[in-house]
């Protein structure tokens, strides 16, 4: 009987950490060109006032990814994938406030 062994990279990343559009997308594995396109749809919001100087944050890298596995994964377009990602975000705080809810604080 043969044994799969699978390997699991991650990276824990917070939000406070800042990046650079490149640092972005060495992160994410994708082309500028791209990541250009979800500043344009609004799914990730850079500060600075152009390309050569924005800072993106650790919230940046995870809507940047989900945004990615959107597209790639279910073949959305990229107004698509930015409603979804909005969407995603939402159920997230709304379960963070029933959990804080239910447990009193």
């Amino acid at each position: 009987m043969a044994t799969t062994l699978s390997v699991l990279h991650c990276q824990v990343v917070e939000d406070e950490v800042s990046m650079s559009l490149l640092q972005l997308c060495q992160a994410c594995g994708t082309e500028r060109e791209l990541v250009l396109q979800l500043v344009e749809h609004g799914v990730i919001e850079p500060e600075g006032e152009a390309p050569p100087s924005w800072v993106f944050t650790g919230a940046s890298l995870r809507r940047t990814r989900t945004a990615l596995r959107l597209l790639r994964d279910l073949e959305l377009n990229l107004p698509g994938a930015a409603l979804a990602v909005d969407l995603l975000d939402q159920i997230a705080q709304l379960q963070r406030e029933l959990r804080a809810a239910s447990s009193g604080h």
